[in-house]
C-alpha cells in the first residue's frame, strides 16, 4: 500500500512522541487503528454490497433474455444457468410456505406432532444487565 521503510516509521514515530508526548502518543496510535480498522470493514462491507447488487442485476438481465427467448432448449449456457439458479432460490422460497401448507391439510382429529409444534414460550422477563454505574450488588462503602 505504502512504501514506507523501517527508518521512516522509525521517523514518524520519534516526531509523534516530541509532539504527542509519552502520554498520549499510546492513546492516540489506538485511536488510529481503530480508525483504520472502522474503515477497512466499511470498505469490505460496501464491496460485498456492491458485489451482491451487480449479481442481482446480472441474474435481472438474464433473466429478461430467458423470458424474450423463444425456445426454451436452445438458450446458452450461462443462461440455462441463471434459469436453474433462480429455480432453486424459488424452490427455496416456497419450501417454508409447503410445510404450512400441508400442515393445514391434516385433518383436526390427529394430534400434532412435534415438529409441527411452535417452540415453547416463557413469559418471564429476560434479566438486564447493570448500566455502566450500576452494580449487581449494592455496595456499603462508609463515608
Amino acid at each position: 500500500m505504502f512504501d514506507i521503510g523501517f527508518w521512516e516509521l522509525l521517523v514518524v514515530a520519534l516526531i509523534g512522541l516530541i509532539i504527542l508526548g509519552p502520554e498520549r502518543l499510546p492513546r492516540a496510535v489506538r485511536s488510529l487503528q481503530e480508525t483504520l480498522s472502522k474503515v477497512r470493514q466499511f470498505g469490505s462491507k460496501m464491496e460485498a454490497e456492491i458485489n451482491h447488487e451487480l449479481r442481482v442485476k446480472e441474474l435481472h438481465d438474464n433473466l429478461r433474455k430467458i423470458e424474450s427467448a423463444d425456445d426454451l432448449d436452445n438458450l446458452p449456457d450461462e443462461l440455462k444457468k441463471t434459469m436453474e439458479e433462480l429455480q432453486r432460490a424459488a424452490a427455496s422460497v416456497n419450501r417454508p410456505y409447503a410445510k404450512d401448507s400441508s400442515a393445514s391439510e391434516t385433518s383436526a382429529t390427529e394430534a400434532p406432532t412435534e415438529s409441527s409444534e411452535p417452540p415453547a414460550t416463557t413469559d418471564q422477563p429476560k434479566p438486564q444487565r447493570p448500566t455502566q454505574g450500576e452494580t449487581k450488588e449494592p455496595r456499603n462503602d462508609p463515608e
